[in-house]
């Protein structure tokens, strides 16, 4: 870990540890290094991983606009290991890599369609404290996704704020995750250097 963490990881021991470690290795390459500070209350860790697991199966939302508010709110609150891991998850999802690397940047970046925008802008409005959201974004995001779609993507971007602020207010960091990509992850001092 970047031993910025304010509770340090967990031994990942026991039949439910091996079980999580060998899952993370054959999904991610290696063991998420949050899963170490989670390990300390196996209960909150175990409804992550089942909220997580289930939230990836829903189908109703484009998964471009879901990873792309996804990341918009780290983005938007600061969490370098949720805004790293939500790049790489892009990448190995094939979704679009370029885009997804301009997240942090969009308001400046050319590469976003105005649906794309609007989902971006909602996804801040959500992380804002208090929410911001207005009935017209509201509305003007449901005409165009439908309810099934807007409900996922709503409730998509309520989780990425659980897992966004948790991390923060514990301390976890980027474990370098989005290395694997061909492009760098923009940053909003560092988007000149795409």
């Amino acid at each position: 870990m970047t031993g910025t963490a304010r509770i340090q990881p967990a031994p990942i021991t026991g039949v439910f540890g091996a079980i999580v470690k060998r899952f993370s290795r054959r999904l991610l390459g290696e063991v998420p290094e949050p899963v170490g500070v989670y390990f300390h209350n196996r209960p909150v860790l175990r409804t992550f991983l089942a909220v997580s697991g289930k939230a990836q199966k829903w189908s109703a939302c484009d998964e471009n606009l879901k990873s792309f508010a996804h990341m918009a709110v780290p983005a938007q609150v600061g969490c370098s290991w949720c805004l790293d891991f939500g790049y790489f998850h892009a990448h190995n999802e094939g979704l679009d890599e370029r885009k997804a690397s301009q997240v942090p940047v969009w308001r400046t970046s050319e590469v976003f369609t105005p649906l794309e925008r609007e989902v971006l802008e909602f996804a801040e409005a959500m992380t804002a404290t208090p929410p911001t959201v207005t009935d017209e974004q509201f509305a003007r995001l449901l005409e165009q996704l439908g309810e099934p779609a807007m409900v996922e993507l709503t409730t998509q971007i309520a989780l990425a704020n659980l897992y966004t602020r948790s991390n923060v207010a514990m301390g976890i960091e980027s474990q370098g995750f989005s290395a694997v990509c061909e492009l760098k992850l923009a940053r909003p001092d560092t988007a000149s250097q795409r």
